[in-house]
């Protein structure tokens, strides 16, 4: 019996000895914790402030690191400057402030940060000031190394922060005293967390950009301060527009990037809203409004006014000065800020802002000694052409045979047009030929003047004159009367995103453009819209007017036809198969049925089937929204002259499925889409680097 306990002791002996050792190795793992305590990493963060609400945004991880190394440097007392965000914006260490350096910005506080507290209002993590994250560090240091938690420490607004252990520690609002009612409100609030280091807020570390810039893209906005439909300004679409294009890089020119060909496109806004309002024309707008619908009027004055304001001479002087001034500017700042860049320069204009441009590049100059060969080219290429067309008017009018004499005295069409009897008589022309060229040269004097009376003489439509001052109108007639200032590059290409140049073209009484008219200084030129835009109008039809041809679809960024495109079009192909097939048999039937006698109902059947087929070809041409595919290889090969150097120059987004339901209720957003669309970006991307020689990783179909 006394064994019995004894073993019941020794049992319970061995429990107590087999129990201690498992605290013992945790009491160690938690020292050896404590030994490898590693000071957090920190991350520079800026402050945004939109409309009176602080949010807090990352740097990159490559900006971060140079502000963090600059900091390291022991230079943080001086004034050091540190470019950020692809050289955009400056942060100056010593007053812990971000700079814009291209545009005007409200300047944003810069911060160094290490622990964050959960805001109130969004959940968004707010990083405590350097300062008291020093003591915050310090508190967390001694906790860890000494295992003692349940720290408490006031922040500088007196509020309590408890560090419970390393994943618990809250931020409380400080206790209240009572107020005049006697009531005291409840112990602390609500807590919130507090976390230490940037890797354990879940924040959305920007990616770096590529230091090396290939081109420079200056984009002018339309009517108006706000860009798009959120209100936004012109520099937020355009940072939307350059983040896009830096994922159509990664996404379209992966080869050129790893081989490291290419490094990025730098897209700079151009402001002319705030330069133009600011002339106190708004204060007496203000005097002269209605005090009615006061929002509306506003909206209309500070918006819809801005194309008046162009189309009157001092305000259109104001504005191509701005554009003009301020493209200049941004060009030598960024040359010096980049010294080493040796890329070129394209220009984009949205809305407005696109007709802007295109009439400041019509009034661009040509280098001297680019006027002088083009002058030497021209003159030759003008006699020879006038001689030719001489002896075509002379052929039309059965006089061949004075072929010889014209070309002999270098006559050419304008000469020919100049010459009086006497002159005729002179060359030793008999009278009845002197007759007929005598007649025909007035005849045609007087129609042209009495279709264009007043204006300079128009050449015959059947001569192949440039027909800069006959045929076609200048593509200058009808500017408001500017001095026009010039650019100190010449852009490599124009882009225009929702563009109203083809109808102010018109309106001006420009109906046709020259095929071999280009602007002076820039060589391509590509007219991209959405199909529901409102203010969106083409450029090819004016310059081929004789032949309907569809714009360019531009390729979905994905490599494809969006998928409700592609049903359409099957379900009209299949409708129009259908239709034509149910005509040829109704066709056949019926001819087969009228010929009565047997012996040629074989003959009458082939005869009908022979009809029901060409009656098929032609069945289509009736309907002539529907294109075949063949068509619409051919209009791609369309030739639109010079404008863009031969290519295509209209290019349309394709719509996406929700728009498709209603063209009105997208009409807006179809203006105001370009600023987020991969298409649109792909297709710029695509058109500058093909300048350099770069092509897509892979071609997208039914791109040019």
């Amino acid at each position: 019996v006394s064994r019995r306990p004894c073993r019941s002791t020794m049992s319970a002996q061995e429990q107590q000895q087999a129990q201690p050792p498992p605290p013992a190795a945790s009491e160690a793992a938690e020292l050896d914790a404590a030994n490898r305590y590693e000071a957090v990493v920190p991350h520079w963060f800026y402050c945004k402030v939109t409309d009176s609400r602080e949010r807090w945004i990352p740097f990159s991880t490559q900006d971060s690191e140079r502000l963090e190394e600059a900091h390291g440097s022991g230079r943080d007392k001086e004034d050091l400057v540190v470019p950020t965000s692809g050289g955009r914006y400056d942060v100056h260490l010593k007053k812990r402030q971000r700079v814009a350096v291209y545009w005007e910005e409200e300047v944003s506080e810069v911060r160094r940060c290490t622990w964050f507290y959960k805001g109130d209002k969004d959940n968004k993590y707010i990083p405590y000031s350097e300062t008291f994250s020093k003591e915050l560090e310090e508190a967390y240091m001694i906790a860890v190394t000494l295992d003692e938690w349940k720290k408490k420490l006031e922040s500088p607004s007196r509020e309590i922060i408890i560090l419970h252990n390393p994943k618990l520690m809250v931020h409380y609002h400080p206790v209240a005293t009572s107020d005049d009612w006697g009531s005291t409100p409840t112990e602390q609030g609500r807590p919130r967390t507090v976390k230490r280091g940037v890797e354990n807020i879940a924040a959305e570390i920007p990616n770096g950009e590529p230091l090396q810039i290939d081109h420079l893209v200056f984009v002018v906005h339309g009517i108006g301060p706000a860009c798009d439909i959120r209100f936004r300004s012109i520099i937020q679409c355009v940072n939307d527009f350059r983040n896009v294009s830096l994922s159509m890089l990664q996404a379209h020119f992966k080869k050129a990037q790893e081989q490291q060909q290419i490094g990025r496109v730098e897209f700079l806004p151009v402001n002319w809203h705030s330069s133009l309002h600011s002339t106190g024309v708004d204060v007496d707008l203000e005097r002269i409004t209605l005090p009615s619908i006061n929002r509306l009027r506003h909206f209309i004055n500070d918006t819809i006014l801005d194309v008046f304001f162009y189309n009157s001479s001092t305000y259109c002087q104001t504005i191509v000065d701005t554009v003009a001034s301020e493209m200049n500017r941004l060009y030598q700042l960024f040359l010096q800020r980049n010294p080493l860049f040796k890329g070129g320069v394209s220009i984009a204009g949205h809305s407005l802002g696109s007709l802007i441009l295109f009439d400041l590049l019509t009034n661009q100059k040509a280098a001297p000694e680019e006027d002088e060969h083009s002058e030497e080219g021209s003159r030759t290429t003008s006699s020879n052409r006038g001689i030719e067309e001489v002896k075509e008017i002379l052929k039309k009018l059965e006089l061949s045979e004075y072929c010889d004499v014209f070309e002999k005295e270098k006559m050419d069409r304008q000469a020919l047009f100049l010459c009086t009897e006497k002159n005729l008589k002179e060359m030793g022309i008999p009278l009845g030929p002197r007759m007929k060229i005598l007649h025909y040269v007035s005849s045609k004097t007087e129609m042209q003047c009495r279709a264009e009376p007043g204006s300079p003489l128009q050449r015959d439509p059947d001569s192949t004159d440039d027909g800069r001052n006959c045929q076609y109108r200048d593509v200058g007639l009808g500017q408001v009367s500017a001095n026009y200032p010039q650019l100190n590059y010449k852009p490599t290409i124009f882009f225009a995103f929702g563009s109203p140049i083809g109808m102010f073209l018109t309106v001006r009484g420009v109906k046709r453009i020259n095929p071999n008219y280009s602007l002076p200084t820039c060589k391509g030129f590509f007219n991209i819209f959405h199909p529901f835009d409102p203010v969106a109008y083409r450029i090819e039809p004016m310059i081929v007017p004789d032949l309907e041809f569809e714009p360019m679809l531009l390729p979905h960024h994905k490599g494809r036809k969006r998928m409700h495109l592609e049903l359409k079009e099957g379900l009209t192909r299949m409708s129009v198969d259908l239709k034509n097939n149910l005509l040829g048999s109704l066709r056949v039937a019926w001819q087969s049925f009228t010929r009565a006698p047997l012996p040629a109902v074989e003959a009458a059947s082939t005869d009908a089937e022979a009809e029901a087929e060409a009656g098929v070809e032609k069945q289509p041409d009736t309907k002539p929204d529907e294109t075949p595919a063949a068509v619409k290889e051919e209009a791609s090969l369309v030739n639109v002259g010079r404008l863009n150097g031969g290519n295509r120059i209209d290019y349309v987004l394709q719509e996406k499925p929700i728009e498709s339901f209603n063209e009105y209720l997208f009409a807006l957003q179809g203006h105001l889409c370009y600023w987020e669309s991969e298409d649109t970006v792909l297709l710029v991307l695509k058109e500058i680097y093909q300048t350099q020689g770069i092509t897509l990783d892979q071609p997208l179909p039914g791109s040019q």
